[in-house]
């Protein structure tokens, strides 16, 4: 009675728990019981100091455990071992509802402390419950403490003696249990080669190879293997055969999200399974709603690792599902689902409204990863958005200090490729300013000169920094170890410097050397011209043959001396006379007909590109007449003879006669 009224004082102090103890006193003579416990008090009470007040029991069979600290784990008595054996005797064992009601328990807590705490007041505890217990404390332990549990956590006595529970005798565990407690052991600093994991990795194979395990484990297994041996695992390979001889109407979406990741992890086995992956991209169709936000990110994560591009049908009905839960991904969620837009080209008008509300709704909060990623779609699929725009500028004229030099970049240049100024522009190209100046060795050279290059394109000159960059030091490090400066960051200096002699008069300093500038700005890639659309060259070639009476009153693709090409240009004596396309004497005005296709214009609007804008600015600045004929009013036209008179308004606004 004594020992009882020992255990039950005891019980609630988390640092004190002795293990068996109730259990010895049912098996063991009360001689037997009084010597383990006046050795256990001795213990006990020898190792108290002035402000601790712990004792830790080790085990042995927990040595392989690695401890951060640096402290090995040395083994016990014995005594402790036998113990600890006792914990879930077959006397004590629980019925299958009293097994619900403590599974119930353990979900309910929220820290690896209150599960240890629910833990040590147990006297019974069966391998089932050991292994729920364990997997609970992983959960909760990776949530809170960033994916790794707290070194005090794994040296608790109760913990150990749970990892020895669940490893002792595997062939006792269910399935599930067994895969339970593999699984949580994986996410642990446990030796891969311990007995404990040879133990249990020894019965799950012998599971699987006996074709035991059912799907749901099956996936929690392939994950296992993936984090413990790595894709050359020759189980997983075992475990991706017996998925694949399953039906897949019998699989839960969770299950479906699991291979997705299995796979993932090991791309170089997608051509043996591409079938598989085939049949897998097509299933998740009909299970789309039933994906939560994680499990849309999962997903199309993995689509974009596994290079998919076959698989758009299901990447465009998860873009249209997740429309209405947006407010619901993390951070890192969306940012992982924007990056697989980018990937697949993705874009729709309900899911653009849906960002803006979001990310105006964010603003100030908004997190750097997030709007890279958000400014990085805008940017590739030509989406002028000004809500999202607005937001993002105000977030970095608010706090610029988050933003690293490579995240400034990736939400400065979409400004200008979208040729879109915030209501805060002042305040906005202050504060990059400010920084810049602040930290310009930060910046690596190509990074540094396109985005000086982007604020050049909506007339937000960087005239502090040309100095800097036409330097022949700034020109060495752009330069680096290649031969040469590369074409594009070639091109994008020529055109900083024109915009210097052109729109910044005032600039007195360095110009750019004559090797490092570039005599056309269109290029095969990257260029920083768009090619013009074909179809509607073709259409306004044949009008203004109609026009002019003849192929020789105007030239085509023209390549000026100041770099640009001009689509159609056409030459004008001094009394608007239209000239041959060969003559260059007696030209008074040059006219660059600029036929702007769907490639030149923002996505869904009338706003050219930044650095359409900037050719026919600059086109302005050099003397050229630019007439722009966008393709939206081209489309307007029903006849032939629309077309001609359209251009005959365009280029003679004033009705005056053609002369030729």
């Amino acid at each position: 009675m004594a020992l009882i009224t020992l255990r039950r004082n005891f019980c609630h102090i988390s640092d004190f728990w002795i293990p068996g103890a109730v259990a010895a006193l049912k098996i063991h003579p009360a001689n037997h019981v009084q010597k383990i416990v006046k050795d256990r008090l001795h213990v006990w009470f020898c190792s108290l100091h002035p402000g601790l007040f712990r004792v830790r029991f080790h085990h042995s069979y927990c040595k392989n455990f690695h401890s951060q600290n640096g402290n090995d784990f040395h083994p016990v008595a014995e005594p402790w071992f036998s113990q600890a054996q006792e914990w879930n005797q077959p006397d004590g064992s629980l019925s299958r509802k009293d097994e619900e009601t403590l599974c119930k328990r353990l979900n309910s807590f929220t820290s690896p402390d209150e599960v240890l705490s629910f833990l040590s007041t147990q006297d019974t505890l069966p391998v089932t419950l050991a292994s729920a217990a364990l997997h609970r404390i992983c959960e909760v332990g990776e949530r809170d403490y960033e994916q790794r549990l707290p070194q005090g956590v794994l040296e608790t006595s109760i913990f150990r003696a749970l990892c020895l529970q669940c490893g002792r005798d595997p062939s006792r565990l269910t399935d599930a249990a067994m895969v339970t407690a593999l699984q949580s052991l994986v996410t642990l600093p446990v030796d891969p080669q311990s007995s404990l994991m040879l133990t249990l990795m020894a019965e799950c194979r012998s599971r699987l190879q006996r074709g035991l395990l059912e799907t749901r484990l099956l996936c929690i297994l392939g994950e296992s293997l993936v984090r413990l041996q790595g894709a050359g695992c020759e189980t997983l390979e075992l475990v991706l055969c017996q998925l694949q001889s399953k039906n897949l109407e019998t699989f839960a979406p969770e299950d479906i999200v699991a291979i997705y990741r299995i796979l993932q992890a090991c791309p170089e086995k997608v051509d043996k399974h591409q079938t598989f992956l085939n049949t897998i991209n097509n299933f998740s169709l009909s299970i789309v709603s039933f994906l939560s936000p994680k499990s849309i990110s999962h997903v199309l994560t993995a689509l974009v690792a596994l290079d998919q591009t076959h698989a758009v049908p299901l990447v465009i009905k998860l873009g249209k599902h997740m429309v209405r839960y947006i407010p619901r991904f993390t951070s890192e969620e969306l940012g992982k689902v924007l990056e697989a837009f980018v990937y697949f080209g993705y874009s729709d008008r309900f899911f653009t409204e849906a960002l803006e509300r979001h990310i105006a709704a964010l603003c100030l909060s908004l997190d750097p990863d997030v709007t890279s990623a958000v400014m990085a779609y805008c940017s590739r699929k030509r989406i002028r958005s000004e809500p999202i725009l607005d937001a993002v500028a105000e977030a970095f004229v608010c706090q610029s200090e988050k933003f690293s030099p490579s995240q400034i970049s990736e939400l400065i240049e979409p400004f200008g490729k979208l040729n879109y100024l915030p209501p805060n522009a002042p305040a906005l190209f202050r504060k990059l300013e400010n920084v810049l100046l602040a930290h310009f060795r930060c910046f690596p050279p190509r990074m540094l000169l396109r985005l000086l290059h982007s604020c050049s394109l909506i007339g937000c000159h960087p005239v502090n920094f040309m100095s800097k960059i036409f330097s022949p030091f700034f020109l060495q490090r752009l330069q680096g170890e290649e031969s040469r400066v590369d074409r594009v960051s070639q091109a994008q200096l020529t055109q900083l410097f024109m915009t210097s002699v052109l729109e910044c008069a005032f600039y007195k300093g360095p110009k750019l050397l004559p090797q490092y500038q570039v005599k056309s700005f269109l290029t095969p890639c990257c260029s920083l011209e768009t090619p013009v659309d074909l179809h509607l060259y073709k259409s306004v070639v044949m009008g203004l043959i109609d026009l002019l009476g003849s192929r020789l009153y105007f030239a085509s693709k023209v390549l000026t001396p100041y770099c640009y090409t001009i689509d159609v240009e056409i030459k004008l004596d001094e009394d608007g006379f239209v000239l041959p396309f060969t003559v260059d004497e007696d030209v008074h005005k040059r006219v660059a007909l600029c036929i702007d296709g769907p490639q030149r214009f923002c996505s869904d609007s009338k706003y050219l590109l930044g650095k359409e804008a900037i050719k026919q600015r600059h086109l302005c600045l050099l003397g050229y007449q630019v007439v722009q004929v966008p393709y939206h009013e081209l489309e307007l036209l029903t006849s032939r003879h629309e077309l001609v008179e359209y251009l005959q308004s365009k280029l003679f606004p004033s009705n005056s006669p053609v002369h030729w």
